[in-house]
């Protein structure tokens, strides 16, 4: 068989990627000795030292996320894909959903909710500001019914943080499962799973972790599983159906039953990431994070900027603000990426070219780096 000629693919060598400074909402610099765990050798998916592996991993995720739920593991895709394994499995048709929406990410979860024919009543809140439990407080009451109570803990396009302690315990008392976006959040603030009692949580490798982009660690408690197991009509996902997904991300080094196979050396990575945090301590991380924070505030604050989200709100690792009067954000934007291969991010939706997300998180947080942005910024401005 001939075959086309036209391939467009003379000229094509190996890629070699620009080595950038990582301070936009993600991914964020990811540390040599996590890059160093994608060189060890492959082993397969159902290897006994790889389940072995498997199960430290799953007791790394309980450690992250302070919890002793029984289902936690990471699911073989990125955060969105944490995020649609809670929806799915949660969520059957006729199901109310109390969505908050406060940003870009309260958005997709909407959209899950009506993708697996839940019935949305969605909470709309200004962007830039947290979720208002008393608003909350309210749409349970009207709607006694609900099943679930959904929302972002730390909204990736706004900076901002709401009281997941409050809201969860909210979602408790009227007897709702909760489900709750920690992509952002996750080793970078609290995140208590069991003293806040939250049913469902969802993560990224790629943030505060610190890891390889493509993972999303997760953790369902009892009431949430138990809901699992008695649903009345499957799960719209097979990838991500966690009676499925389950068999494989056993406990105790039992015997697996294959059910896809795993990405090996990413969960090196996610692996060694949430080792080194472990080895931090997850209280000397959340202070990294805000000192950090504050270092940045206050070298940003004299260069004009301000900031979108009032402090009590903001998040440590995901600063987002308006920049100097008179200043073309896309255009200094590209100018720190073409010449100081200095990424930071831009906004979303209605923040779009009126803001600058810029991210300190894991391995980005150290004063080396916010010291070099300022420096950058004092030259450029």
């Amino acid at each position: 068989m001939e075959l086309p000629k036209d391939l467009h693919v003379q000229g094509i060598a190996s890629f070699q990627p620009p080595t950038r400074r990582l301070m936009g909402p993600g991914p964020s610099d990811i540390h040599p000795r996590v890059l160093e765990a994608l060189s060890r050798p492959t082993v397969g998916h159902l290897d006994p030292t790889f389940i072995a592996m498997m199960d430290e991993v799953k007791s790394l995720v309980q450690y992250a996320y302070q919890t002793t739920n029984a289902l936690s593991m990471v699911v073989s895709a990125p955060g969105s894909a944490g995020m649609e394994t809670c929806f799915v499995n949660l969520v059957e048709p006729g199901d109310k959903v109390i969505v908050c929406r406060n940003g870009v990410f309260g958005g997709r979860m909407l959209e899950n909710v009506t993708r697996c024919g839940g019935t949305p009543i969605v909470l709309d809140f200004e962007w830039g500001h947290p979720v208002d439990p008393n608003r909350v407080e309210e749409a349970l009451k009207e709607h006694p019914d609900a099943a679930i109570l959904a929302f972002v803990h730390a909204e990736t396009s706004t900076g901002v943080r709401s009281d997941a302690q409050t809201l969860c315990g909210l979602a408790k008392q009227y007897g709702c499962l909760s489900i709750v976006d920690a992509v952002t959040s996750l080793g970078g603030i609290p995140v208590l799973v069991d003293d806040w009692g939250i049913d469902a949580i969802y993560s990224g490798s790629q943030k505060c972790l610190s890891a390889t982009p493509g993972l999303s660690p997760v953790t369902f408690s009892k009431r949430a599983v138990r809901k699992i197991k008695k649903r009345e009509s499957p799960v719209q996902s097979w990838f991500l159906d966690l009676n499925l997904v389950m068999q494989y991300w056993g406990s105790g080094g039992s015997k697996r039953s294959y059910h896809h196979t795993a990405p090996v050396h990413a969960l090196y990575c996610i692996h060694e990431a949430l080792l080194m945090l472990q080895e931090e301590g997850l209280d000397s991380s959340w202070e990294r994070h805000r000192a950090q924070h504050e270092r940045l505030r206050a070298g940003l604050e004299d260069l004009g900027f301000r900031f979108l989200v009032d402090e009590e709100y903001r998040l440590p690792q995901l600063n987002a603000v308006f920049l100097p009067e008179g200043t073309e954000e896309v255009g200094l934007r590209q100018k720190l990426l073409r010449e100081y291969n200095l990424e930071v991010g831009g906004g979303l939706g209605d923040l779009a070219g009126k803001i600058w997300r810029i991210g300190l998180m894991g391995h980005t947080a150290h004063s080396d780096k916010v010291d070099f942005l300022l420096d950058v910024l004092r030259k450029e401005l």
